[in-house]
């Protein structure tokens, strides 16, 4: 699989980038950048990968992702033909404002979120006053966009208790075109075919490499085995199925989500999420 070198595009008098995303899907390729990036959901749900970690997005989730972190929001299939998606995101360079900035005694309530940035952050029940400033700075100019993005992270620097860090490893290595290739092609492939069964064969073949060789090479980079990749992908998405109103029954949503029996199912959703797949429908129901 590959992380793509994703340029972040900029003019010679930008410090701070704002960009926004529609369409019927995200840039879903995993990719890596220099800059750090805030990025709002507005619409869309779907998986996002961010370091070793993997979990679902929907409108009004906040993300955090650092410098090097490579990282990919990968829509759901639409639906329907109105299906759409639509992201804000800033990006930025600490660097860019000076190497001293934000050691400053002014800034340096900044440096914990930053440092978290590293493994990256998604920011739950962010207040209204702070989404408003994200979706409103790409009108400002420049002046008034880095007093509102300093704002921001001022605001989002005090939020502690709803502030959950993704990943379990940092990446301070830009991949190889070579290796970011191969990366990507491995995701695409295992969000696309992840309902089915996948011989390691099969997946390993996609690297031109054997199983044993396929499994180190993808432990090494992502800290966890293929295997479980593809369950954390699995139980995923039992998860969307299971928190929608939809007539699936739970035997259903086992099939539909990759797994070919039901104690398997079970057993392996209450490992990752601590509870049975029942309960969660429970907890979770829209």
């Amino acid at each position: 699989m590959k992380i793509i070198p994703f340029k972040v595009s900029k003019s010679i008098n930008e410090t701070i980038v704002i960009q926004r995303d529609y369409g019927v899907d995200f840039y879903n390729h995993l990719h890596q950048h220099s800059e750090i990036q805030i990025t709002l959901i507005l619409k869309g749900e779907g998986t996002f990968i961010i370091g070793d970690s993997i979990g679902e997005f929907q409108p009004l989730d906040l993300f955090i992702v650092g410098k090097k972190l490579p990282h990919v929001f990968k829509k759901d299939t639409p639906l329907g033909k109105n299906s759409s998606c639509e992201m804000i995101s800033i990006y930025f360079s600490p660097n860019a404002f000076g190497s001293n900035f934000f050691e400053l005694p002014e800034m340096i309530h900044l440096i914990p979120i930053l440092n978290d940035s590293m493994r990256g952050i998604k920011m739950n029940n962010v207040d209204k006053s702070i989404l408003r400033k994200i979706k409103q700075i790409e009108f400002l100019n420049n002046f008034q966009k880095f007093i509102c993005f300093l704002n921001i992270m001022s605001d989002l620097s005090t939020i502690e208790n709803d502030r959950s860090i993704l990943s379990s490893l940092t990446v301070n290595k830009q991949y190889s075109e070579e290796e970011e290739l191969r990366m990507d092609e491995i995701i695409q492939f295992t969000l696309k075919e992840f309902n089915r069964n996948i011989p390691l064969e099969e997946v390993a073949s996609l690297a031109n490499m054997t199983p044993n060789a396929f499994c180190r090479y993808f432990k090494q980079r992502t800290s966890k085995t293929f295997v479980y990749f593809l369950t954390e992908l699995r139980i995923g998405n039992a998860c969307k199925l299971l928190s929608k109103k939809n007539e699936l029954n739970i035997m259903d949503i086992c099939y539909k989500s990759g797994f070919n029996n039901l104690a398997n199912f079970n057993r392996k959703f209450k490992d990752i999420k601590g509870m049975t797949p029942s309960k969660y429908r429970q907890t979770h129901y829209k």
